[in-house]
């Protein structure tokens, strides 16, 4: 195809456009930018280089005439939806899992607990959260815990003891002491319950990224964090600092208020705005029908 060929066809296109077209190209163009947003700084980024080179490859091929190369390219292509569903595995588990735990996602299947039901479960939790985070940090006693939200993390539970217990600074203390044989782990808290403890947790993504000066629970805690919407706490051993790991994103010193404060915000923000949608939903809807 010529050059002068290739102008008519995209006068052709332009021409025939519709308002419709336009939604459709902005809709397209914020995908693949989602797409490249969740690639960058992976291990898929440079997967994705490697297919757009040969994608340019089977193009410039084709356009001097390459027609060996070009068979090549083009067999190898034809299996490309395939290889990117192979090798993006990680990157589109985690865009859907995303996309489950949007607030949309949460309202259309009826994710969200009562507001209630949460806070009788979760209240006396986060305190002995915080307290227990407190009496280990004074004593530079390391610990790993794992607050479940709406991603379940069965995978990481099955790779524990099942303990299904009432947290306290007394579990959680016999828990991470260093001679006890379930402190070398994490500790899984469902329904502001601990379900398990001993919990091996996946490795972060970007790991070669990481500062080197982290140790093996705060990578753990980051690697937690990518792969699911959990909240994880993290006592270091060394210095008895309290940090936070939420979405890939670590965060420091922390102290019994700000953990209280934090917890009880993530925890119950998700279903006090699902009630309040609610209530503006049935609101509106009785309004409209007072109306007629």
């Amino acid at each position: 195809m010529s050059l002068h060929d290739l102008k008519d066809s995209l006068i052709s296109v332009i021409s025939t456009l519709e308002p419709i077209d336009a939604v459709d190209i902005i809709i397209l163009t914020y995908l693949i930018y989602l797409l490249l947003k969740l690639i960058r700084e992976t291990r898929a980024g440079q997967l994705a280089k490697g297919i757009l080179i040969l994608i340019a490859g089977y193009f410039v091929s084709k356009y001097i005439g390459l027609k060996t190369i070009t068979y090549i390219l083009q067999n190898v292509l034809s299996f490309g939806v395939l290889a990117i569903i192979i090798l993006f595995q990680p990157e589109l588990r985690r865009a859907l899992e995303k996309a489950g735990r949007t607030k949309f996602g949460v309202r259309l299947f009826g994710l969200g607990q009562n507001a209630d039901e949460l806070k009788s479960k979760w209240e006396p939790a986060i305190e002995a959260i915080c307290d227990s985070c407190v009496e280990l940090s004074a004593t530079c006693t390391g610990a790993l815990i794992v607050v479940e939200r709406q991603v379940r993390l069965g995978e990481q539970i099955e790779t524990g003891t099942v303990l299904n217990a009432v947290p306290s600074k007394e579990v959680f203390g016999n828990i991470f002491y260093p001679k006890t044989p379930l402190h070398d782990g994490a500790v899984i808290m469902r329904d502001g319950k601990i379900l398990a403890a001993a919990c091996f947790l996946p490795k972060p993504q970007k790991d070669e990224l990481i500062n080197k000066k982290l140790g093996s629970r705060h990578r753990a805690a980051i690697g937690m964090s990518e792969n699911s919407d959990a909240i994880v706490i993290v006592v270091s051993e060394e210095t008895g600092q309290i940090s936070v790991a939420m979405n890939g994103v670590l965060t420091r010193d922390y102290t019994h208020e700000k953990l209280r404060k934090l917890l009880e915000e993530e925890i119950f923000e998700d279903t006090t705005d699902i009630s309040l949608s609610g209530r503006k939903w049935f609101s509106s809807r009785s309004e409209r029908r007072n109306k007629k």
